[in-house]
């Protein structure tokens, strides 16, 4: 019997977190492949027990630097559940105006910067740049449009800070919001562009049988309400998201898996799943875009992924217009609320995918026990997946190693995981085991 080999990514470098990556091999054999990821966990729900409900907003805005308001949007809602708190329509309208800020950024980040340069065999976006200089520059402009929305409404790009329990500390003043209109009006035709031009790259021919889970909402795309959807089991209330989703520890990965119940299966979250289960839900401008492209759904391609996140981009940037051409300031900024013992979920949809926050709060408004689920942890064992179906079959094709680890880095790359924040996202280190 042959001896078996392995390929080893002992460290993932300029990646947000740290994780590697192993496949062993007997020959043209596929025997394993596991995402490593070895951060030391943060333990932020431990972090956060104990802690006034109002601190949660602010902390959780810490885990990720890429998606803050996710994080702030997610535990807002559930700590409202758990208040029983009901916001007003203004409020509403600026948290999913805040959300369009963080989709714009960070899909034209990956769009331009991370994914794009695997589609022209190049090794990162400064090479991208050389080569296609008016569309990586087009896509700076509109990651820094996101920015400057997250800035205004939330304080500061990063870690916003104007976010709190019952709405905002501040309302932005009209002129300040209609001052981002003539940058998002050219904003909209930008994204149109950005999106015709990934949708024109050569895929690599890949499908998969995935299971797609977003949140969903009958007369909105998905972003911040209402409950979850499930491509095979329908809708899903947020209180039950225990009874159908569960987190588990495996033996190579700081990070938990979740799992898909009662099969124990994987499960495919972000735009690609969004798309899919709600493109109807679209805005007009990114529906027609959608047809004209030829943008088929399902689409059970992960490499054409890239074109599922243009599309929200022009869908961010058609809804932040209606928001920001229609808003006057109306009502408190924060609704008023006495402390209650309570128990609130909620899930909203970070650029990667569903975000699943739930907390028990006593009597004082402290945190008892708070459960933070992000999309990458869910999507763990979906890429797996993916790499032992690819792999599988590209073993009986290609034998130069080389070349199964290019393919790997961007069959990985497509989900925009949290720890691929670096332009290329590992290296291959071939070792005989």
């Amino acid at each position: 019997m042959s001896e078996p080999e392995l390929i080893r990514v002992p460290i993932l470098t300029r990646v947000e977190g740290e994780g590697g990556l192993t496949i062993r091999l007997r020959g043209r054999t596929l025997e394993d492949v596991q995402l490593n990821i070895y951060e030391p966990p943060r333990l932020f729900e431990s972090l956060l027990r104990g802690r006034p409900l109002e601190d949660v907003p602010d902390i959780t805005a810490r885990i990720c630097g890429i998606c803050p308001a996710a994080y702030q949007m997610s535990s807002v809602h559930a700590l409202e559940r758990a208040l029983e708190i009901s916001v007003t329509p203004t409020i509403r309208r600026l948290r999913r105006l805040l959300y369009c800020g963080e989709w714009i950024e960070s899909h034209s980040l990956h769009m331009h910067l991370l994914q794009a340069p695997d589609f022209f065999a190049l090794h990162s976006g400064m090479e991208l740049a050389q080569h296609a200089p008016q569309e990586v520059k087009r896509g700076l402009q509109l990651k820094k449009h996101g920015n400057r929305l997250l800035e205004v409404l939330g304080g500061r790009a990063i870690h916003p800070i104007n976010v709190a329990v019952g709405g905002f500390h501040r309302l932005p003043r009209r002129d300040e919001l209609a001052d981002l209109i003539p940058d998002f009006e050219w904003g909209l035709q930008a994204a149109v562009e950005a999106t015709r031009w990934v949708a024109g790259f050569s895929f690599p021919e890949f499908t998969g049988d995935y299971e797609f889970v977003a949140v969903t909402h009958p007369e909105e795309y998905p972003m911040n309400e209402l409950h979850l959807r499930s491509s095979t089991i329908g809708d899903i209330p947020l209180d039950d998201w225990r009874q159908h989703f569960q987190e588990e520890h495996v033996a190579h990965s700081t990070a938990l898996h979740a799992v898909q119940l009662p099969n124990r299966s994987s499960y495919f979250l972000g735009p690609l799943a969004r798309v899919n289960l709600q493109r109807q839900q679209l805005a007009p401008t990114a529906r027609r875009l959608a047809d004209e492209i030829g943008f088929e759904s399902p689409c059970r391609n992960p490499h054409r992924g890239i074109i599922a996140r243009g599309l929200e981009v022009v869908h961010a940037y058609e809804e932040a217009l209606s928001i920001l051409r229609d808003y006057h300031p109306k009502g408190p900024a924060r609704l008023p609320y006495a402390p209650r013992a309570g128990i609130g979920a909620a899930a909203t949809e970070a650029p990667r995918g569903t975000l699943y926050h739930r907390y028990e709060i006593d009597d004082e408004g402290r945190v008892v026990t708070a459960q933070i689920v992000a999309p990458t942890s869910q999507n763990q064992r979906q890429i797996e997946a993916d790499l032992r179906s690819f792999l599988k079959d590209r073993l009986t094709q290609v034998t130069a190693r080389d070349q199964l680890g290019r393919e790997s880095e961007q069959l990985v790359r497509t989900y925009d995981p949290c720890i691929s924040c670096s332009t290329h996202f590992l290296k291959i280190r071939w070792e005989e085991a």
